[in-house]
């Protein structure tokens, strides 16, 4: 059964961080409030962690997987990023964006695309992802919680809690949040492809 947790939207309460931290590091799979509709994460090296996502979601081998990262630092970590694609990236987050970049050495490779060895990453606006990728001192494997046959990510957490009691660890509990998921954005042959349209405005990416 999860843990139904609640949290400050937008002071989180250190000791509740905490709590999430040691489910995360013990393997857990928590379903997180973001800004852009609820995720599921666990940390990076939980092997069991991807596929417990993958089976929930019904996805296949071509998924990318999204890291949630705290700021450009640690993200510059894990992807390839120039110049160009910077000052694009950063004049938008943080926010309702996924990026999809090369990834570097850092990526476990069962989290990249099997071809294209791309990764999404992105740098949430929302305090309770920041706080938490702050304390574990790392990003946070993610992918929106859309269930199958649905098209928007999943936005209270109650509902959550009863339909995925007995397959996530936690719940975290914060309020309804947007209900429209990431705009995504394709800058692995280095110029941007919108492959997803959401919360984020992709008309700034289009020609």
């Amino acid at each position: 059964m999860a843990r139904y947790i609640d949290v400050h939207p937008e002071n989180p309460q250190p000791r509740v961080i905490d709590q999430l931290v040691e489910i995360l590091k013990d393997d857990g799979l928590i379903a997180l409030p973001t800004d852009s509709g609820y995720a599921l994460v666990s940390r990076l090296d939980n092997h069991d962690g991807r596929d417990r996502i993958v089976t929930i979601r019904g996805l296949d081998d071509k998924h990318h997987f999204t890291l949630l990262c705290k700021d450009f630092s640690q993200l510059g970590t894990f992807v390839h990023v120039d110049n160009h694609v910077f000052r694009a990236v950063k004049g938008v987050t943080p926010g309702p964006y996924t990026f999809i970049l090369e990834a570097t050495r850092e990526v476990p490779r069962r989290l990249m695309h099997p071809k294209k060895k791309t990764v999404g990453v992105r740098i949430p606006d929302h305090a309770i992802v920041h706080a938490l990728v702050e304390a574990m001192g790392e990003p946070l494997m993610a992918s929106t919680l859309i269930l199958p046959g649905e098209t928007e990510p999943r936005t209270m957490g109650w509902e959550i809690k009863e339909e995925l009691d007995h397959v996530v660890d936690a719940v975290v509990e914060a309020g309804e949040c947007q209900p429209l998921p990431t705009t995504v954005v394709d800058y692995s042959d280095g110029t941007p492809e919108v492959v997803r349209r959401g919360a984020g405005d992709a008309d700034r990416f289009e020609d």
